[in-house]
Protein backbone atom coordinates (compact mmCIF):
# COMPACT_ATOMS: atom_id res chain seq x y z
CA UNK A 1 0.00 0.00 0.00
CA UNK A 2 1.40 3.38 -0.96
CA UNK A 3 1.79 6.32 1.42
CA UNK A 4 -1.35 8.32 1.90
CA UNK A 5 -3.69 5.74 0.38
CA UNK A 6 -5.40 4.80 3.64
CA UNK A 7 -5.21 2.68 6.76
CA UNK A 8 -3.77 -0.81 6.51
CA UNK A 9 -5.12 -4.13 7.76
CA UNK A 10 -2.43 -4.61 10.40
CA UNK A 11 -4.53 -6.08 13.21
CA UNK A 12 -4.63 -9.86 13.53
CA UNK A 13 -7.60 -11.88 14.75
CA UNK A 14 -6.00 -12.43 18.16
CA UNK A 15 -5.47 -8.65 18.48
CA UNK A 16 -9.13 -7.94 17.69
CA UNK A 17 -10.33 -10.66 20.06
CA UNK A 18 -8.36 -9.28 22.98
CA UNK A 19 -9.21 -5.66 22.14
CA UNK A 20 -12.88 -6.66 22.22
CA UNK A 21 -12.53 -8.56 25.52
CA UNK A 22 -10.31 -5.99 27.22
CA UNK A 23 -12.24 -3.01 25.90
CA UNK A 24 -14.95 -3.40 28.52
CA UNK A 25 -12.45 -3.58 31.39
CA UNK A 26 -11.40 -0.06 32.30
CA UNK A 27 -9.33 1.12 35.24
CA UNK A 28 -12.59 2.56 36.59
CA UNK A 29 -13.75 -0.96 37.44
CA UNK A 30 -10.85 -1.37 39.86
CA UNK A 31 -10.64 2.10 41.37
CA UNK A 32 -14.26 3.30 41.22
CA UNK A 33 -16.30 0.30 42.32
CA UNK A 34 -15.78 0.94 46.06
CA UNK A 35 -17.74 4.21 45.84
CA UNK A 36 -20.59 2.44 44.10
CA UNK A 37 -20.66 -0.32 46.73
CA UNK A 38 -20.73 2.27 49.54
CA UNK A 39 -23.61 4.08 47.82
CA UNK A 40 -25.87 1.18 46.87
CA UNK A 41 -24.63 -1.75 48.97
CA UNK A 42 -25.02 -5.18 47.34
CA UNK A 43 -27.66 -3.53 45.17
CA UNK A 44 -24.77 -2.14 43.11
CA UNK A 45 -25.06 -5.47 41.26
CA UNK A 46 -28.38 -4.24 39.85
CA UNK A 47 -26.71 -0.97 38.82
CA UNK A 48 -24.01 -2.87 36.95
CA UNK A 49 -26.61 -5.20 35.44
CA UNK A 50 -28.71 -2.24 34.26
CA UNK A 51 -25.77 -0.44 32.64
CA UNK A 52 -24.44 -3.74 31.29
CA UNK A 53 -27.79 -4.41 29.61
CA UNK A 54 -27.72 -0.89 28.16
CA UNK A 55 -24.23 -1.47 26.74
CA UNK A 56 -25.22 -4.84 25.27
CA UNK A 57 -28.18 -3.25 23.47
CA UNK A 58 -26.17 -0.27 22.20
CA UNK A 59 -23.37 -2.55 21.02
CA UNK A 60 -25.91 -4.70 19.20
CA UNK A 61 -27.11 -1.63 17.30
CA UNK A 62 -23.56 -0.53 16.56
CA UNK A 63 -22.66 -4.06 15.53
CA UNK A 64 -25.52 -4.09 13.03
CA UNK A 65 -24.30 -0.90 11.36
CA UNK A 66 -20.58 -1.69 11.58
CA UNK A 67 -20.90 -5.21 10.21
CA UNK A 68 -22.67 -3.74 7.18
CA UNK A 69 -20.13 -0.94 6.80
CA UNK A 70 -16.89 -1.38 8.81
CA UNK A 71 -15.09 1.96 9.05
CA UNK A 72 -12.57 3.69 11.29
CA UNK A 73 -15.21 6.34 11.99
CA UNK A 74 -17.66 3.76 13.36
CA UNK A 75 -20.74 5.44 14.90
CA UNK A 76 -19.64 8.92 13.73
CA UNK A 77 -19.59 7.78 10.10
CA UNK A 78 -22.93 6.00 10.58
CA UNK A 79 -24.46 9.14 12.12
CA UNK A 80 -23.08 11.12 9.18
CA UNK A 81 -24.98 8.91 6.76
CA UNK A 82 -28.13 8.32 8.78
CA UNK A 83 -28.75 11.68 10.48
CA UNK A 84 -26.67 14.20 8.53
CA UNK A 85 -23.24 15.81 8.40
CA UNK A 86 -23.97 17.82 11.53
CA UNK A 87 -24.48 14.63 13.55
CA UNK A 88 -21.32 12.89 12.34
CA UNK A 89 -19.27 16.04 12.89
CA UNK A 90 -20.65 16.71 16.38
CA UNK A 91 -20.46 13.23 17.86
CA UNK A 92 -17.08 12.58 16.23
CA UNK A 93 -15.45 15.63 17.76
CA UNK A 94 -17.13 15.06 21.15
CA UNK A 95 -15.84 11.50 21.19
CA UNK A 96 -12.36 12.69 20.25
CA UNK A 97 -12.54 15.26 23.07
CA UNK A 98 -13.59 12.58 25.54
CA UNK A 99 -10.62 10.34 24.77
CA UNK A 100 -7.96 13.05 24.79
CA UNK A 101 -9.17 14.08 28.25
CA UNK A 102 -9.03 10.41 29.27
CA UNK A 103 -5.38 10.39 28.15
CA UNK A 104 -4.60 13.03 30.76
CA UNK A 105 -6.64 11.33 33.51
CA UNK A 106 -5.07 7.92 32.93
CA UNK A 107 -1.52 9.28 32.50
CA UNK A 108 -1.86 10.98 35.88
CA UNK A 109 -3.27 7.82 37.51
CA UNK A 110 -0.42 5.72 36.12
CA UNK A 111 2.16 8.31 37.16
CA UNK A 112 0.94 8.18 40.78
CA UNK A 113 1.50 4.42 40.92
CA UNK A 114 4.92 4.64 39.26
CA UNK A 115 6.01 7.49 41.55
CA UNK A 116 5.15 5.29 44.54
CA UNK A 117 7.54 2.66 43.21
CA UNK A 118 10.28 5.03 42.01
CA UNK A 119 9.90 8.32 43.93
CA UNK A 120 13.15 9.68 42.46
CA UNK A 121 11.19 10.51 39.30
CA UNK A 122 8.49 13.17 39.91
CA UNK A 123 4.89 12.40 39.05
CA UNK A 124 4.86 14.76 36.05
CA UNK A 125 8.00 13.02 34.78
CA UNK A 126 6.30 9.62 34.86
CA UNK A 127 3.23 11.04 33.10
CA UNK A 128 5.50 12.41 30.38
CA UNK A 129 7.37 9.10 30.01
CA UNK A 130 4.18 7.06 29.78
CA UNK A 131 2.67 9.38 27.17
CA UNK A 132 5.85 9.39 25.06
CA UNK A 133 6.25 5.60 25.11
CA UNK A 134 2.66 4.91 24.08
CA UNK A 135 2.73 7.65 21.46
CA UNK A 136 5.81 6.00 19.95
CA UNK A 137 4.01 2.65 20.01
CA UNK A 138 1.06 4.02 18.08
CA UNK A 139 3.34 5.82 15.59
CA UNK A 140 5.23 2.66 14.65
CA UNK A 141 2.28 0.73 13.20
CA UNK A 142 -1.24 -0.39 13.97
CA UNK A 143 0.25 -3.85 14.54
CA UNK A 144 2.41 -2.54 17.40
CA UNK A 145 -0.67 -0.98 18.99
CA UNK A 146 -2.47 -4.30 18.61
CA UNK A 147 0.45 -6.23 20.12
CA UNK A 148 0.72 -3.94 23.15
CA UNK A 149 -3.03 -4.05 23.67
CA UNK A 150 -3.05 -7.84 23.31
CA UNK A 151 -0.71 -8.21 26.29
CA UNK A 152 -2.19 -5.37 28.35
CA UNK A 153 -5.73 -6.72 27.90
CA UNK A 154 -4.50 -10.26 28.42
CA UNK A 155 -3.12 -9.39 31.86
CA UNK A 156 -6.42 -7.72 32.82
CA UNK A 157 -8.47 -10.67 31.64
CA UNK A 158 -6.33 -13.28 33.40
CA UNK A 159 -6.26 -11.19 36.60
CA UNK A 160 -10.04 -10.75 36.80
CA UNK A 161 -10.67 -14.34 35.76
CA UNK A 162 -8.37 -15.59 38.54
CA UNK A 163 -9.99 -13.18 41.02
CA UNK A 164 -13.48 -14.49 40.22
CA UNK A 165 -12.45 -18.17 40.44
CA UNK A 166 -10.47 -17.76 43.69
CA UNK A 167 -13.18 -15.62 45.23
CA UNK A 168 -15.99 -18.07 44.42
CA UNK A 169 -13.95 -20.99 45.78
CA UNK A 170 -13.53 -19.02 49.02
CA UNK A 171 -17.24 -18.18 49.21
CA UNK A 172 -18.13 -21.86 48.79
CA UNK A 173 -15.52 -22.75 51.44
CA UNK A 174 -13.41 -24.97 49.20
CA UNK A 175 -10.31 -22.78 48.77
CA UNK A 176 -7.45 -24.72 50.43
CA UNK A 177 -5.32 -22.97 53.02
CA UNK A 178 -7.58 -19.93 53.34
CA UNK A 179 -9.75 -19.01 56.29
CA UNK A 180 -12.22 -16.56 54.80
CA UNK A 181 -14.36 -16.16 57.92
CA UNK A 182 -16.42 -13.29 56.47
CA UNK A 183 -17.00 -14.88 53.06
CA UNK A 184 -20.60 -15.90 52.41
CA UNK A 185 -23.45 -15.18 50.03
CA UNK A 186 -25.23 -14.14 53.21
CA UNK A 187 -23.31 -10.86 52.95
CA UNK A 188 -25.67 -9.93 50.13
CA UNK A 189 -28.59 -9.56 52.54
CA UNK A 190 -27.33 -9.63 56.13
CA UNK A 191 -26.13 -6.02 56.61
CA UNK A 192 -29.24 -3.92 56.20
CA UNK A 193 -30.61 -5.98 53.32
CA UNK A 194 -29.79 -6.19 49.62
CA UNK A 195 -30.78 -2.52 49.21
CA UNK A 196 -29.70 -0.91 52.49
CA UNK A 197 -30.21 2.61 51.11
CA UNK A 198 -33.45 1.88 49.27
CA UNK A 199 -34.28 1.26 45.57
CA UNK A 200 -33.29 4.82 44.61
CA UNK A 201 -29.66 3.93 45.29
CA UNK A 202 -29.73 1.67 42.22
CA UNK A 203 -30.04 4.69 39.92
CA UNK A 204 -27.43 6.60 41.89
CA UNK A 205 -25.18 3.58 41.46
CA UNK A 206 -25.83 3.72 37.71
CA UNK A 207 -24.41 7.26 37.62
CA UNK A 208 -21.27 6.08 39.40
CA UNK A 209 -20.57 3.03 37.22
CA UNK A 210 -21.85 4.01 33.77
CA UNK A 211 -18.62 5.69 32.70
CA UNK A 212 -16.46 2.67 33.54
CA UNK A 213 -18.13 0.89 30.59
CA UNK A 214 -16.87 3.35 27.97
CA UNK A 215 -14.54 1.58 25.57
CA UNK A 216 -16.71 -1.35 24.51
CA UNK A 217 -17.13 0.32 21.11
CA UNK A 218 -13.37 0.41 20.37
CA UNK A 219 -13.50 -3.00 18.65
CA UNK A 220 -15.81 -1.58 15.97
CA UNK A 221 -13.32 1.20 15.20
CA UNK A 222 -10.37 -1.20 15.16
CA UNK A 223 -12.21 -3.68 12.92
CA UNK A 224 -11.61 -1.37 9.96
CA UNK A 225 -7.89 -2.20 10.19
CA UNK A 226 -8.34 -5.97 10.39
CA UNK A 227 -8.21 -8.59 7.65
CA UNK A 228 -11.89 -9.51 8.00
CA UNK A 229 -13.76 -6.48 9.43
CA UNK A 230 -17.25 -7.96 9.16
CA UNK A 231 -16.27 -11.14 11.01
CA UNK A 232 -14.43 -9.13 13.70
CA UNK A 233 -17.44 -6.88 14.34
CA UNK A 234 -19.85 -9.82 14.44
CA UNK A 235 -17.66 -11.74 16.89
CA UNK A 236 -17.15 -8.81 19.27
CA UNK A 237 -20.85 -7.93 19.20
CA UNK A 238 -21.98 -11.48 19.96
CA UNK A 239 -19.52 -11.90 22.85
CA UNK A 240 -20.35 -8.68 24.72
CA UNK A 241 -22.92 -10.39 26.98
CA UNK A 242 -20.57 -12.93 28.57
CA UNK A 243 -17.76 -10.37 28.78
CA UNK A 244 -19.85 -8.00 30.86
CA UNK A 245 -21.36 -10.87 32.83
CA UNK A 246 -18.01 -12.36 33.86
CA UNK A 247 -15.80 -9.30 34.25
CA UNK A 248 -18.22 -6.82 35.79
CA UNK A 249 -21.07 -8.70 37.44
CA UNK A 250 -18.91 -11.70 38.33
CA UNK A 251 -16.10 -9.75 39.97
CA UNK A 252 -18.42 -7.36 41.86
CA UNK A 253 -20.49 -10.33 43.09
CA UNK A 254 -17.28 -11.84 44.47
CA UNK A 255 -16.35 -8.59 46.26
CA UNK A 256 -19.72 -8.13 48.01
CA UNK A 257 -19.82 -11.84 48.91
CA UNK A 258 -16.30 -12.03 50.36
CA UNK A 259 -16.90 -8.99 52.58
CA UNK A 260 -19.91 -7.15 54.01
CA UNK A 261 -20.61 -4.14 51.80
CA UNK A 262 -20.11 -1.75 54.75
CA UNK A 263 -16.73 -3.22 55.79
CA UNK A 264 -14.41 -0.25 56.42
CA UNK A 265 -11.60 -1.85 54.42
CA UNK A 266 -13.55 -1.51 51.13
CA UNK A 267 -13.58 2.29 51.37
CA UNK A 268 -10.07 2.46 52.84
CA UNK A 269 -8.16 0.06 50.56
CA UNK A 270 -10.44 -0.25 47.55
CA UNK A 271 -12.88 -3.06 46.85
CA UNK A 272 -10.54 -5.50 45.11
CA UNK A 273 -7.60 -4.99 47.48
CA UNK A 274 -9.91 -5.41 50.48
CA UNK A 275 -11.31 -8.63 48.98
CA UNK A 276 -7.81 -10.03 48.39
CA UNK A 277 -6.70 -9.02 51.89
CA UNK A 278 -9.70 -10.84 53.37
CA UNK A 279 -8.31 -14.04 51.84
CA UNK A 280 -4.93 -13.44 53.45
CA UNK A 281 -3.19 -13.04 50.09
CA UNK A 282 0.17 -11.41 50.72
CA UNK A 283 1.00 -8.07 49.05
CA UNK A 284 -2.58 -7.70 47.80
CA UNK A 285 -2.17 -3.94 47.47
CA UNK A 286 0.93 -4.20 45.27
CA UNK A 287 -0.63 -6.95 43.17
CA UNK A 288 -3.64 -4.75 42.53
CA UNK A 289 -1.41 -1.76 41.75
CA UNK A 290 0.27 -3.79 39.01
CA UNK A 291 -3.13 -4.75 37.58
CA UNK A 292 -4.45 -1.18 37.81
CA UNK A 293 -1.28 0.14 36.13
CA UNK A 294 -1.77 -2.40 33.34
CA UNK A 295 -5.37 -1.23 32.95
CA UNK A 296 -4.23 2.40 32.90
CA UNK A 297 -1.63 1.69 30.20
CA UNK A 298 -4.20 -0.29 28.23
CA UNK A 299 -6.69 2.58 28.48
CA UNK A 300 -4.01 5.08 27.43
CA UNK A 301 -2.94 2.92 24.51
CA UNK A 302 -6.50 2.40 23.31
CA UNK A 303 -7.47 6.00 24.03
CA UNK A 304 -4.72 7.36 21.82
CA UNK A 305 -5.55 4.84 19.09
CA UNK A 306 -9.28 5.61 19.28
CA UNK A 307 -8.86 9.40 19.32
CA UNK A 308 -6.47 9.31 16.35
CA UNK A 309 -8.74 7.04 14.26
CA UNK A 310 -11.72 9.26 14.94
CA UNK A 311 -9.63 12.28 13.93
CA UNK A 312 -8.55 10.38 10.79
CA UNK A 313 -12.17 9.62 9.91
CA UNK A 314 -13.20 13.24 10.47
CA UNK A 315 -10.37 14.38 8.22
CA UNK A 316 -11.36 11.84 5.58
CA UNK A 317 -14.92 13.16 5.57
CA UNK A 318 -13.82 16.79 5.39
CA UNK A 319 -14.84 17.56 8.99
CA UNK A 320 -11.25 18.04 10.22
CA UNK A 321 -8.01 19.27 8.62
CA UNK A 322 -7.10 17.18 5.56
CA UNK A 323 -3.71 16.39 7.14
CA UNK A 324 -5.54 14.19 9.68
CA UNK A 325 -6.54 11.83 6.87
CA UNK A 326 -3.00 11.34 5.56
CA UNK A 327 -1.10 8.17 6.46
CA UNK A 328 2.55 7.24 6.10
CA UNK A 329 4.02 4.21 4.34
CA UNK A 330 3.03 1.98 7.29
CA UNK A 331 -0.62 3.06 7.13
CA UNK A 332 -0.34 5.18 10.29
CA UNK A 333 -2.23 8.53 10.49
CA UNK A 334 0.75 10.31 12.05
CA UNK A 335 -0.73 13.83 12.12
CA UNK A 336 -3.97 12.59 13.71
CA UNK A 337 -1.97 10.77 16.41
CA UNK A 338 0.27 13.75 17.16
CA UNK A 339 -2.66 16.19 17.28
CA UNK A 340 -4.47 13.94 19.74
CA UNK A 341 -1.46 13.44 21.99
CA UNK A 342 -0.61 17.17 21.98
CA UNK A 343 -4.05 17.92 23.43
CA UNK A 344 -3.46 15.12 25.93
CA UNK A 345 -0.15 16.69 26.95
CA UNK A 346 -1.84 20.08 27.38
CA UNK A 347 -4.52 18.47 29.57
CA UNK A 348 -1.81 16.79 31.70
CA UNK A 349 -0.16 20.19 32.09
CA UNK A 350 -3.45 21.69 33.28
CA UNK A 351 -3.85 18.80 35.72
CA UNK A 352 -0.70 19.94 37.52
CA UNK A 353 -1.15 23.69 36.98
CA UNK A 354 -4.86 24.01 37.69
CA UNK A 355 -6.40 20.72 38.89
CA UNK A 356 -9.43 22.30 40.55
CA UNK A 357 -10.45 24.68 37.75
CA UNK A 358 -9.40 24.11 34.14
CA UNK A 359 -8.71 20.40 34.42
CA UNK A 360 -11.86 19.80 36.47
CA UNK A 361 -13.83 21.60 33.75
CA UNK A 362 -12.29 19.36 31.08
CA UNK A 363 -13.13 16.19 33.00
CA UNK A 364 -16.70 17.21 33.87
CA UNK A 365 -17.45 18.62 30.41
CA UNK A 366 -16.53 15.29 28.81
CA UNK A 367 -18.21 13.13 31.46
CA UNK A 368 -21.61 12.64 29.80
CA UNK A 369 -20.20 12.12 26.29
CA UNK A 370 -20.56 8.33 26.67
CA UNK A 371 -24.31 8.73 27.06
CA UNK A 372 -24.47 11.17 24.12
CA UNK A 373 -22.61 8.65 21.95
CA UNK A 374 -24.97 5.83 22.93
CA UNK A 375 -28.01 8.04 22.23
CA UNK A 376 -26.70 8.95 18.76
CA UNK A 377 -26.07 5.26 18.04
CA UNK A 378 -29.74 4.54 18.86
CA UNK A 379 -31.10 7.20 16.50
CA UNK A 380 -28.59 6.31 13.79
CA UNK A 381 -29.61 2.65 13.90
CA UNK A 382 -33.30 3.56 13.57
CA UNK A 383 -32.54 5.27 10.24
CA UNK A 384 -29.66 3.06 9.10
CA UNK A 385 -31.65 -0.19 9.29
CA UNK A 386 -34.02 1.16 6.61
CA UNK A 387 -31.10 2.29 4.44
CA UNK A 388 -29.35 -1.09 4.67
CA UNK A 389 -32.59 -2.99 3.96
CA UNK A 390 -33.17 -0.83 0.90
CA UNK A 391 -29.63 -0.83 -0.52
CA UNK A 392 -27.89 -4.02 0.65
CA UNK A 393 -30.09 -6.33 2.75
CA UNK A 394 -27.50 -9.11 2.48
CA UNK A 395 -25.22 -6.99 4.71
CA UNK A 396 -27.57 -7.40 7.69
CA UNK A 397 -25.51 -10.19 9.23
CA UNK A 398 -26.05 -8.74 12.72
CA UNK A 399 -29.55 -7.58 13.62
CA UNK A 400 -30.81 -5.55 16.55
CA UNK A 401 -33.32 -7.52 18.57
CA UNK A 402 -37.02 -6.48 18.49
CA UNK A 403 -36.34 -3.56 16.14
CA UNK A 404 -37.50 -0.80 16.46
CA UNK A 405 -39.15 -1.22 19.87
CA UNK A 406 -36.03 -2.20 21.82
CA UNK A 407 -34.06 0.61 20.17
CA UNK A 408 -36.63 3.17 21.32
CA UNK A 409 -36.70 1.63 24.81
CA UNK A 410 -32.90 1.89 25.02
CA UNK A 411 -32.93 5.52 23.91
CA UNK A 412 -35.62 6.28 26.50
CA UNK A 413 -33.53 4.65 29.24
CA UNK A 414 -30.45 6.71 28.27
CA UNK A 415 -32.49 9.92 28.34
CA UNK A 416 -33.85 8.84 31.74
CA UNK A 417 -30.31 8.44 33.10
CA UNK A 418 -29.37 11.93 31.80
CA UNK A 419 -32.47 13.46 33.40
CA UNK A 420 -31.75 11.68 36.69
CA UNK A 421 -28.21 13.08 36.58
CA UNK A 422 -29.63 16.60 36.39
CA UNK A 423 -31.14 16.07 39.85
CA UNK A 424 -27.98 14.56 41.30
CA UNK A 425 -26.04 17.18 43.23
CA UNK A 426 -24.32 14.83 45.67
CA UNK A 427 -22.10 13.14 43.04
CA UNK A 428 -21.73 16.12 40.64
CA UNK A 429 -24.15 14.55 38.16
CA UNK A 430 -25.87 17.86 37.42
CA UNK A 431 -22.59 19.69 36.84
CA UNK A 432 -21.33 16.93 34.56
CA UNK A 433 -24.46 16.91 32.39
CA UNK A 434 -24.73 20.70 32.17
CA UNK A 435 -21.05 21.19 31.26
CA UNK A 436 -21.18 18.31 28.77
CA UNK A 437 -24.33 19.81 27.22
CA UNK A 438 -22.55 23.18 26.99
CA UNK A 439 -19.62 21.67 25.08
CA UNK A 440 -22.01 19.63 22.92
CA UNK A 441 -24.01 22.77 22.12
CA UNK A 442 -20.86 24.63 21.06
CA UNK A 443 -19.77 21.78 18.79
CA UNK A 444 -23.30 21.47 17.38
CA UNK A 445 -23.45 25.19 16.56
CA UNK A 446 -20.11 24.93 14.76
CA UNK A 447 -21.42 21.92 12.81
CA UNK A 448 -24.62 23.69 11.73
CA UNK A 449 -22.77 26.89 10.75
CA UNK A 450 -20.26 24.87 8.70
CA UNK A 451 -23.05 23.00 6.97
CA UNK A 452 -24.91 26.19 6.06
CA UNK A 453 -21.76 27.89 4.81
CA UNK A 454 -20.98 24.82 2.71
CA UNK A 455 -24.53 24.85 1.29
CA UNK A 456 -24.16 28.54 0.38
CA UNK A 457 -21.00 27.89 -1.64
CA UNK A 458 -21.16 26.67 -5.26
CA UNK A 459 -21.31 22.88 -5.48
CA UNK A 460 -17.86 21.28 -6.01
CA UNK A 461 -17.16 19.19 -9.08
CA UNK A 462 -16.51 16.02 -7.08
CA UNK A 463 -18.45 14.40 -4.25
CA UNK A 464 -17.27 14.95 -0.71
CA UNK A 465 -15.98 11.90 1.20
CA UNK A 466 -19.11 11.92 3.37
CA UNK A 467 -21.37 11.67 0.31
CA UNK A 468 -19.45 8.66 -0.86
CA UNK A 469 -20.13 6.58 2.26
CA UNK A 470 -21.83 3.42 1.07
CA UNK A 471 -23.06 0.26 2.67
CA UNK A 472 -20.46 -2.47 2.36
Amino acid sequence: MTPGSGLQAGLKNRHLSMIAIGGVIGAGLFVGSSTGIATAGPGILLSYALVGTLVVLVMRMLGEMSAANPTSGSFSAHADRALGRWAGFSIGWLYWFFWVVVLAVEATAGAKILEGWVPAVPQWGWALIVMIVLTATNLVSVGSYGEFEFWFAGIKVVAIGAFVVIGLLAVFGVLPGVDADKASFGNLTSHGGFLPHGPGAILTGVLLVVFSFMGSEIATLAAGESENPQQAVTKSTNSIIWRIGVFYLGSILVVVSLLPWDDASIAKDGSYVAALNSLGIAHAGEIMNVIVLTSVLSCLNSGLYTASRMAFSLGERGDAPKAFARVNSRGVPRTAILASVVFGFVAVFFNYLSPDTIFLFLVNSSGAVALFVWLVICFSQLRMRKIIQREAPEKLVVKMWLYPYLTWATATLIVGVLVYMLFDTEHDGRQTVLLSLLVAAIVLVIAVVRQRLAAARPAPAAESPADKVTIG
